[in-house]
């Protein structure tokens, strides 16, 4: 179903799939790994198989390339850097294996259907388009952590699994891309779920329709494309396509973008399905049909085309070319009236803006002076809880503990980026415009179901709930009006060992538009 590889390597016909010594059905693999169904081809001429690990008894899907050694070592560098990174919304890589004649990797098998095939059947709906595109933000977030990009996100390598999760697939080691690239790839994904179509062409006969374009080749965007897309949604969505303009860090994206999410409680995928196909066979699929029946409007005044200047560092990637980022995105129709605007930055925190927060039956003493370690930028330092026995809810002696963080003024926040010292924490964002009374370097919360209130001012839970967090955290801002109040409240402590629990944040950082 999904078509990973059909990308600048699809620019003409698929080159032959090398089928000397080619497995069967029934073949194990490595003594452990059962092919049961050959998929399909990609067009890089690797081979799709549907198999089964006979050792821990799970479906995986096998790629497999003829021959190996030097030929393969691109794909498997990639399958062996995919492998270190462990995330929800990355596919799980669990084998690579080089037997010179051939070569292949070992990775999930995933129920559902990719993007291309969703997008086949119409545009998405604006939550959902951004609840996918806020997954793969997640993801590339989590590999740009460790100094790596993608280089391969299309249609085809965002999955979206039966059960709504999002996953990404088919990294790709090569030099030739940037961390960059891997965002403005994130704006396409963005604009073709919510358009139907892909902002730069294809090549291929499974192919997403090229997007519309004006007489002088300018992107339309996806409010003159289809009706029902928010104006700021819109907005983000062209300024992740225009080169002219800089992209924000893959972390503060899904912080933007899950002000988007889905809150409908309809799943991402509906329908019967036999499991991710990785690729789409170039021999058998017909073409995505272009959607009918739109009403557009196409004449930007004042779009500006400016070519994706190709400059090309020497990061450390996990793959190479994909379907490649547009290089016309173009510029965006004028906001509407109450739009935010300007450029995303991070906000300059200060000691003396930063609070403790303790439930009131705390004691207030746990190390006050070093919470101005969670504004200092420095990662090495850590504000700690104390440690709490036996369970870890604060060892069922208070609701919780936290932060209480003051803007200077309103403020449009975009996201709050928590970087913590162990995973397993449960926290949420509280906001209010309303000034808490001033008792020093604590402030003392009182709850009462979902109500929370901070020296006795309202604030508003913002988002969800962030349970069994990993050690960065971002939570999204809130959507509507700025505020000038954050409190990050945390309900649930990490495991120490030995039945104790206890939180460390090393850092916090606020960006706002």
């Amino acid at each position: 179903m999904t078509q990973n590889g059909e990308g600048q390597e699809a620019l003409g016909a698929a080159p032959q799939v090398l089928t000397f010594g080619a497995p069967a059905v029934g073949e194990v693999l490595a003594e452990r790994y059962r092919l049961e169904e050959h998929v399909n081809n990609d067009s890089l001429g690797r081979q799709l198989w549907r198999g089964a690990d006979v050792v821990l008894r799970r479906p995986v899907a096998v790629v497999l390339r003829y021959p190996g050694g030097d030929s393969a070592s691109e794909m498997l560098s990639a399958a062996v850097a995919s492998s270190r990174i462990v995330h929800p919304h990355l596919v799980g890589v669990y084998d690579a294996i080089d037997e010179s004649e051939r070569a292949y990797v070992v990775r999930e098998w995933v129920d559902g259907s990719s993007l291309r095939d969703l997008v086949s059947d119409g545009p998405l709906d604006p939550d959902r388009a951004a609840t996918i595109a806020c997954a793969v933000a997640d993801a590339v977030a989590a590999i740009h952590g460790t100094g790596m990009a993608h280089g391969n996100i299309h249609p085809g390598t965002v999955l979206i699994a039966a059960d709504g999760r999002v996953v990404l697939a088919d990294a790709r080691a090569d030099e030739a891309t940037t961390t960059e690239a891997d965002l403005r790839a994130i704006g396409a994904i963005l604009y073709c779920a919510l358009t139907g179509y892909w902002p730069h062409a294809e090549a291929g006969p499974t192919s997403v329709p090229d997007a519309i374009r004006d007489s002088g080749g300018n992107l339309a965007a996806p409010r003159q494309v289809r009706g029902g897309v928010p104006s700021p949604l819109d907005e983000l969505t062209m300024d992740l396509l225009n080169p002219a303009l800089p992209v924000p860090s893959a972390d503060v994206l899904v912080g933007e973008l899950g002000r988007f999410e889905q809150t409908s409680g309809h799943p991402l995928f509906m329908g019967e399905d036999s499991g991710f196909h990785g690729f789409d066979s170039a021999a058998v699929a017909a073409a995505a049909p272009r959607p009918t029946n739109r009403k557009i409007v196409v004449g930007i005044a004042g779009l500006i085309v400016i070519a994706l200047a190709g400059v090309l560092g020497a990061t450390k990637v996990l793959t190479g070319r994909g379907d490649p980022v547009p290089q016309g995105g173009g510029g965006k129709a004028s906001a509407s009236a109450g739009a935010r605007s300007g450029p995303i930055t991070d906000l300059k925190l200060s000691a003396d803006q930063v609070r403790i927060l303790d439930d009131v039956k705390g004691n207030h003493n746990e190390l006050d002076t070093d919470v101005k370690k969670t504004v200092d930028g420095d990662p090495t330092t850590v504000w700690r809880t104390d440690q709490y026995q036996g369970d870890p809810n604060f060892g069922t002696l208070k609701s919780g503990m936290g932060l209480l963080f003051d803007l200077g003024s309103e403020k449009h926040v975009v996201s709050v980026k928590v970087q913590l010292a162990t995973p397993g924490a449960t926290m949420e964002l509280r906001a209010s415009s309303a000034p808490p009374s001033d008792t020093g370097t604590y402030a003392s919360v009182t709850t009462e179901g979902n109500a929370l209130k901070i020296n006795g001012a309202d604030f508003t839970l913002v988002g969800e709930v962030k349970q069994d967090a990993g050690t960065t955290v971002v939570l999204p801002g809130p959507p509507d009006s700025p505020v000038r109040y954050l409190a990050i409240w945390i309900t649930k402590l990490p495991p120490l060992g030995g039945g104790k629990y206890q939180v460390g944040v090393q850092d916090v950082a606020v960006s706002v538009q």
